[in-house]
């Protein structure tokens, strides 16, 4: 069977996505290697910090089978030191023939001089096959990448009619816990996590990532003061422009964060133009507005002019619950 070059890149893709959780702050990378014949010889991923990137890991695996190949990759190879020595060194020593690439890494380390070191090489290159598939998975290195500042993704479990809280106060549970377990793939996926005060005190949450047998712990960020013996220790408590939080987590090279606050602090994320990426879980339940507490009761939005709006980017039903992905 012959595999297209559109095949193979979403192939790397998923193989891509075997290391969401692992290379952060690396990109999560996925590398496939074809033979002249058309048959796949070899998968890799990025492995954790420090070790192998998907090029080296795909290498790897193929050995001898890597000379006269095509190896087909969602981001531009490196060509600088890091943690680890250059792809395109490796790449060009195996006797790889072709390169296809997904998308160019934004990186000034890199944006463009990888693919020039392939191409001065003899090595032949193409760019951008199903890059919209591979800028949508590695789209929170990408901002970072570009702006120095971590990818928000704003989580918000509600109502039908935007409830997110009962007049009591009362919110556990709105959604079901299959919504529940997916919100924790969202924590996995991010290297911080940010939460206000208010709902440390109503609420108490651990804040980790449970994915079966597995707890991971992203960074927890307090916006205020956190009471003492809270669950969420340790964490950071910050105070004041929520712009400059981000920028000192970018700094951190945290490549995504995950606002998972209460109505006040999700309000303030997008009143500031702050938020890149929400999750909406949408209970097939109905409030009312007496007492009620609305998911985004803080925003203001005066006239409709100024109303905000994103594009839907996928819908789809969990357990009894449906969740939204907008892109703002």
């Amino acid at each position: 069977m012959i595999f297209s070059n559109t095949e193979l890149m979403l192939q790397a893709v998923q193989a891509g996505e075997k290391a969401r959780y692992l290379a952060p702050p690396n990109p999560w990378v996925g590398a496939v290697i074809v033979n002249e014949r058309g048959v796949i010889v070899a998968e890799g991923h990025t492995q954790v910090p420090g070790e192998s990137h998907a090029e080296i890991d795909a290498l790897r695996r193929a050995g001898d089978a890597a000379r006269g190949a095509t190896m087909v990759v969602t981001l531009e190879p490196c060509c600088h030191v890091g943690r680890t020595g250059p792809c395109t060194d490796a790449i060009i020593a195996s006797g790889i023939a072709r390169v296809v690439i997904g998308t160019l890494d934004p990186d000034t380390r890199v944006s463009g001089q990888g693919v020039e070191q392939l191409r001065a090489s003899g090595v032949d290159v193409e760019i951008g096959i199903e890059e919209d598939a591979v800028r949508s998975q590695l789209a929170a290195y990408l901002w970072h990448r570009v702006t120095g500042r971590p990818y928000v993704v704003a989580k918000v479990a509600a109502t039908l009619d935007g409830a997110v809280a009962m007049a009591d106060g009362s919110s556990q549970w709105i959604t079901g816990e299959p919504a529940r377990r997916d919100a924790h793939v969202l924590r996995a996926q991010s290297q911080a996590i940010i939460i206000g005060a208010g709902t440390v005190r109503s609420d108490d949450p651990q804040l980790t990532a449970r994915l079966d047998d597995i707890v991971l712990e992203p960074l927890r960020v307090v916006l205020g003061e956190a009471p003492a013996g809270a669950k969420v220790r340790p964490c950071l408590e910050r105070h004041g422009d929520i712009g400059l939080v981000l920028d000192e987590l970018g700094q951190l090279e945290v490549l995504q964060v995950l606002v998972e606050g209460g109505p006040g602090t999700t309000s303030a994320f997008f009143e500031a133009g702050l938020v890149n990426h929400v999750v909406w879980y949408i209970a097939p339940a109905f409030a009312g507005g007496d007492g009620t507490v609305g998911a985004l009761r803080s925003l203001s939005t005066p006239t409709i002019s100024v109303l905000r709006r994103g594009r839907v980017v996928s819908v789809g039903r969990i357990g009894e619950d449906i969740r939204v992905d907008v892109e703002v």
